[in-house]
């Protein structure tokens, strides 16, 4: 068992091992799988809010994407937290220190369970006051209740293919989760036209069918970890609560969480405001938000790659390397906003067809204005998820939330004047001006960590 053991780690450190080689091809390379990852979930988004807006109706799909800004805050925590309690891992793999690494899965685990739980419970009792509070209209209060509900219901099953995937990318392998995905898309997309077209559920079949989606792709980690990645499976002693590793989990991962969720709450402001101008705007803002999405996530990838690389280079004392990777992906992320404008501003009307038949060019209109506002500034959203999750995988994720608050303030300045002086064009411009907030706090913030670090070195 031991030898076998040693087998597993030594195979592992040659699979996923990030502190050498190439530092533009060691992300990239990462990189390429989460960002066709991410695609696949948003088409079958995309997807869901097709068949939903052509099949059902208008109405229906601002009832699916009323409540956009809460679940963003709150599955934005879950998800933020899981990737945060990744990062321990990553640098511990980076150390070669593997009894380490498995103490931090396990406790991973264990704080994720009763995290999720109370979240769960908490989102459910509140529910119908959330959907209050983001001004929904009369005419979609129903079916906006019973999607999120469903959404609320699939949060354990979230937590835990966030958990799960982080711990098999710490490691350095973002393939395998990104084959889960592709099966979880088909299961859900499957599902989506059993429910709504045959069973005609409506709303209600496509949150089922999210969930289910989701249940399939939570096995699916479990199996491959349990086959193939056993040393990520922690042993005997390997398995006991350990209170300094879980205080370092916690400090990276809660953070993170609440960064996502502050940046929650300034959308769920930017939502109730654009809700409030009527259901033909929280339409357009839902069909606007599933395309954009699709387009940013190759940004928030090359982020989520950067946390990862910046993590097992810090474990192996390598800031040369992190500065070095940061440069790489400034400059892939430059390249990638070149061909966003190619396809975006030409072609954004004709996307936002996707989700309404010819005879909504209001909602077309609205949407596409959206997209090509928010395209001009990709850069500075380029710029702040690499600095934003390199930091993170640096281990200061408290500067990473401080971002988030940057952001948060600024979408909630932007709800309450522009949007009332400017109606949907102050919409267009939440986004952009939180980016530039959260750029002008990140970039100083980096370049102290990275000062830091080069003089303190690693401390896991």
């Amino acid at each position: 068992m031991k030898g076998q053991a040693v087998s597993q780690e030594a195979k592992a450190v040659a699979t996923g091992d990030m502190t050498t080689g190439s530092p533009m091809r060691n992300i990239v390379k990462f990189a390429i799988p989460l960002v066709l990852g991410y695609i696949l979930q948003q088409m079958y988004l995309i997807i869901d809010a097709a068949i939903v807006g052509r099949w059902i109706g208008v109405g229906a799909l601002a009832a699916v994407g009323a409540s956009t800004s809460v679940m963003f805050l709150v599955m934005g925590f879950c998800n933020g937290a899981s990737a945060g309690f990744a990062i321990p891992v990553a640098q511990a793999f980076g150390a070669k220190e593997y009894s380490k690494m498995r103490l931090y899965v396990a406790n991973a685990v264990r704080v994720s369970a009763v995290i999720a739980t109370a979240v769960t419970l908490v989102s459910l009792m509140l529910c119908h006051r959330i959907l209050q509070l983001v001004n929904t209209p009369d005419d979609i209060y129903q079916d906006s209740y019973t999607f999120l509900m469903l959404q609320f219901a699939a949060i354990p099953l979230t937590f835990g293919f966030n958990l799960f995937a982080g711990q098999i990318r710490a490691l350095g392998n973002s393939r395998q989760p990104f084959y889960f995905l592709i099966i979880s898309a088909v299961v859900n997309i499957l599902l989506d036209v059993v429910l709504i077209l045959g069973c005609g559920m409506g709303v209600c079949g496509a949150g089922i069918a999210t969930l289910l989606s989701q249940a399939v792709s939570v096995g699916l980690c479990v199996w491959y970890i349990r086959r193939h990645m056993r040393i990520l499976i922690p042993q005997g002693d390997e398995r006991r609560f350990d209170n300094k590793r879980t205080s370092i989990l916690l400090n990276n991962g809660v953070p993170m969480g609440l960064q996502f969720s502050i940046t929650g709450i300034g959308l769920i402001m930017l939502q109730s405001a654009n809700n409030a101008l009527g259901t033909t705007y929280v339409a357009a803002f839902t069909a606007s938000l599933r395309i954009k999405y699709l387009f940013t996530c190759v940004f928030e990838n090359i982020g989520v790659a950067m946390a990862t690389y910046c993590g097992q280079n810090l474990g192996a004392e390598r800031m040369d390397r992190v500065t070095k990777g940061v440069k790489d992906a400034l400059c892939l992320m430059l390249v990638y906003f070149v061909f966003t404008f190619a396809v975006i501003y030409p072609f954004a009307d004709w996307m936002m067809r996707l989700f309404v038949d010819s005879g909504e060019e209001v909602v077309v209109e609205h949407a596409a204005e959206f997209m090509r506002i928010a395209n001009y500034f990709y850069p500075v959203l380029g710029v702040l998820t690499i600095l934003r999750y390199s930091i993170q995988g640096l281990g200061y994720s408290n500067l990473s939330m401080l971002s988030g608050v940057m952001e948060m303030i600024a979408r909630c300045g932007v709800s309450i004047w522009l949007v009332p002086a400017l109606a949907w064009i102050g919409v267009c411009f939440g986004d952009p001006v939180a980016w530039v907030m959260a750029d002008i706090f990140l970039i100083p913030a980096f370049l102290w960590v990275v000062h830091r670090l080069k003089t303190v070195g690693y401390r896991g």
